[in-house]
């Protein structure tokens, strides 16, 4: 099987996904820094991961030489304890060194696609609309914090648990909506100015800001909706997923003249076709970021699924004989990348199912059949513990 990941990348390709089936499985993050530097050495000049937005930037920012220690940025610029994963330190450590003495065309940049969206919580847009308003000044004066209240209102569990709990339908919510609907609009009407007076790089900052404040709004605005509870955290998913596509496609606009990207985020968010996960006895569904974006940028956006056969970190074991996971461990040993049109052919002769001895703790979503069908290419995983050993970084 191949292990050169510009094998499966056509020459339109604009954003490459490659996804993870499960978070607590590190071969997938050092699998994933040995890919990017193939693909650094090739022309991808970007990579952006499964974590807040606007913390990322701190992240950037410390990747191209800015101040700070290894430390500090991986408290500061990861959320959802992603700062804490070994693979992740190791990657920006060696951006940062790749990057020394080089000119800005050749510099690799770090961008997140998320925000602090939970099912369980999900922080106050304060402080991100009071960014956009003190970079749009003399534009707007308003008591953002006034409106918004205390930060606890909103970040508590109750408030996107019980919708009764909510706050993201009073008055004061919509009130912010609006105001933060017109600093976009002032944003993007006095963009000349502003960058004139600023620089692009500090306007597409602002712009990061409000785009994850008014993503909160509106992930609280469908937390206080009182519908069927599996609809509602559809929708919930839903909203997540749809600003982490607006996030891909800013990232793309700001790297477009530089170069390609790469994202890595679990399968669920980057698959093309429509996203589903039980919880808690209900089926939810969604169209993803993945299939959101495929949709858009069509042959410019290929997607590379990470599928698992066994791993001791998860306690998961060898898959049953008539899944799609055994075809791929009967043909990869370690790991590898392979076509999912080889794999599909592979399955003609008899009937494979997918596998079902997973648990939710494992965090892992096994291949399925439209999955498969709707991927460009599969990076199989054979054995977590034994799959990779580092070349670079």
């Amino acid at each position: 099987m191949s292990q050169d990941m510009q094998d499966f990348v056509s020459t339109s390709c604009e954003l490459l996904a490659l996804g993870e089936p499960t978070h607590l499985e590190p071969a997938f993050g050092r699998l994933r820094n040995e890919l990017f530097v193939q693909l650094a050495d090739r022309g991808f000049r970007s990579i952006a991961l499964e974590i807040d937005r606007v913390a990322a930037l701190r992240v950037n920012d410390f990747v191209q030489g800015g101040a700070g220690t290894l430390d500090d940025v991986m408290s500061e610029g990861f959320s959802t304890g992603f700062g804490e994963l070994l693979a992740n330190r190791q990657l920006v450590a060696w951006m940062r060194e790749h990057n020394e003495g080089r000119p800005d065309e050749e510099r690799l940049a770090f961008h997140g696609i998320d925000a602090e969206m939970e099912n369980t919580s999900a922080p106050s847009p304060r402080r991100y609309l009071e960014y956009a308003r003190d970079y749009l000044q003399p534009d707007l004066d308003v008591d953002l914090a006034g409106l918004a209240g205390e930060d606890e209102r909103w970040s508590r569990t109750e408030a996107i648990l019980d919708p009764a709990m909510s706050i993201g339908d009073t008055a004061e919510a919509e009130k912010l909506r609006a105001l933060a609907d017109d600093m976009l609009t002032s944003l993007h009407a006095r963009a000349p100015e502003l960058i004139a007076a600023t620089s692009r790089a500090e306007w597409f900052r602002a712009r990061t800001h409000l785009t994850a404040g008014l993503g909160l709004l509106r992930y609280h605005k469908q937390s206080a909706q009182r519908i069927d509870e599996s609809a509602r955290i559809s929708r919930l998913l839903a909203t997540r997923d749809a600003l982490m596509a607006q996030n891909l496609l800013d990232v793309r606009d700001i790297e477009a003249r530089r170069g390609p990207t790469l994202v890595f985020a679990h399968n669920l968010h980057l698959q093309k076709n429509r996203s589903t996960m039980p919880m808690a006895g209900r089926d939810l569904d969604w169209f993803s970021a993945g299939a959101i974006v495929g949709s858009l940028l069509d042959e410019r956006y290929t997607v590379v699924l990470g599928t698992l056969g066994s791993s001791d970190v998860l306690g998961l074991g060898e898959p049953a004989a008539d899944t799609w996971e055994a075809i791929l461990q009967g043909r990869i040993t370690g790991w590898g990348l392979i076509a999912a049109s080889t794999v599909t052919a592979a399955a003609t002769a008899t009937p494979v199912r997918t596998r079902t001895d997973t648990t939710p703790q494992q965090g892992y979503f096994p291949l399925d059949r439209a999955s498969l069908d709707a991927a460009d290419a599969l990076l199989h995983v054979s054995d977590g513990p034994t799959a990779v050993r580092p070349l670079r970084p």
